[in-house]
């Protein structure tokens, strides 16, 4: 009975060695995408949850390809966005 113990004793310590070395390996990659309960204990002891979030940009659309882009690099011709000067040239013509 005793060997019996000890034998699982042993697997229970290389299941947990196993699992703390594959968490390791992850941790030193890129960080993991926060999901809803890692950005409530991020803002736990400092506030809301809601400050911790970044501020979300707007996205446009181009009015020449139909692409998708952060607002803030759009160019503006006639009233339009665009995703680069070359499709608001195009568009001029």
């Amino acid at each position: 009975m005793s060997r019996l113990l000890f034998w699982i004793a042993i697997a229970i310590l290389v299941v947990m060695a196993v699992r703390s070395k594959l968490r390791s390996l992850m941790d030193d990659g890129q960080p993991a995408a926060p999901g809803p309960d890692t950005r409530a204990r991020a803002g736990a002891g400092t506030g809301s949850a809601q400050a911790q979030v970044a501020e979300v940009e707007r996205m446009a659309c181009c009015a020449g390809c139909g692409l998708h882009f952060p607002a803030s690099e759009a160019v503006v011709a006639d009233g339009r966005e665009y995703c680069s000067a070359a499709h608001a040239r195009v568009a001029s013509h």
